[in-house]
């Protein structure tokens, strides 16, 4: 489970809000927290509509200061600023992921489009990538209500067992918040076919039909499985099979559950493009703004 939660800050007002979510996983998990921040060079006057932290001494205070006042006494709360400056505040994040060696990385993703696309297909798909750290992708909105718990979260399974690391990490994680758990498998429609399948549904529907009927089935016995380890474990837990677009169904039953966490696991390929390429992970951050952990699944 994670015992050590590192999360970068940059000065702004929105990076800060990951602060209450942090707060709390660290005081549940009794977990570690190290705060980052890196000078960034030719750093622009502002960032966010706020002053940009420029030098070490700024940035040190301004740790302290975040330090003192979000993270109550009892926690371990440590300070790090990397004073060379760096023109790629992204591949610096990752290299101190490498060094500092935590379990858990808490970002959040600004805005609409641009800034926010870069956080989340820059930061989080080089430390995803990595293939060993999972990522708290955070998405705060400006009329959002005030963080509280995670009490209800929902796993997507593809009813892969190589894919399990979201669900392995949810099973503890659960039972250590005290929060229910909602799992859910989408099986593709012969209209919803990802591109790889969609060319064989097109030349064999009626075959293709009667297997994704199977892997309906199937779905269904995989999720009682599921459903029987985390009732082991002591936790609350629903399950659905939905059939239709992965992201959106997946999105929608987060609504419908009104959960407060989105649990992904995601492939760490070689390579950018990769990453990204044919994923679902990418299409849920677009279609919703809950909270989402993104798990390496193994390679």
């Amino acid at each position: 489970m994670f015992k050590h939660i590192l999360l970068p800050l940059d000065g702004s007002q929105l990076a800060e809000s990951a602060l209450p979510v942090v707060a709390y996983l660290a005081d549940k998990l009794k977990a570690q927290v190290t705060l980052l921040h890196i000078i960034e060079k030719n750093a622009p006057a502002s960032i966010h509509g706020q002053r940009h932290l420029t030098n070490e001494d700024e940035a040190c205070q301004y740790l302290q200061n975040i330090a003192e006042k979000a993270f109550p006494p009892h926690l371990e709360v440590y300070r790090h600023v990397h004073t060379e400056e760096v023109s790629k505040v992204s591949q610096s994040i990752v290299q101190h992921s490498d060094e500092l060696d935590p379990d858990l990385i808490v970002m959040c993703a600004h805005g609409e489009g641009g800034l926010r696309d870069f956080v989340v297909g820059s930061i989080a798909q080089q430390v995803i990538a990595s293939g060993t750290i999972p990522v708290l992708l955070l998405q705060p909105e400006k009329d959002a209500a005030e963080f509280s718990s995670f009490e209800r979260i929902l796993v997507a399974l593809d009813g892969n067992p190589e894919h399990e690391a979201g669900y392995a990490l949810t099973t503890e994680l659960a039972a250590e918040l005290g929060a229910a758990v909602h799992l859910i498998q989408v099986v593709p429609t012969l209209s919803t076919l990802n591109a790889r399948h969609s060319a064989t549904g097109t030349l064999l529907p009626t075959t293709t039909a009667a297997l994704l009927e199977i892997d309906e089935d199937n779905a269904r016995e995989y999720l009682e499985e599921k459903i029987t380890g985390l009732l082991k474990a002591g936790v609350n837990v629903s399950a659905e099979v939905e059939r239709g677009d992965p992201a959106r169904q997946v999105v929608q039953s987060a609504d419908t559950q009104n959960s407060q966490l989105i649990v992904l696991g995601t492939h760490g390929k070689s390579g950018m493009k990769a990453f990204w390429a044919g994923s679902v992970a990418p299409r849920i951050v677009e279609q919703t703004h809950r909270p989402i952990l993104l798990v390496p699944v193994e390679r």
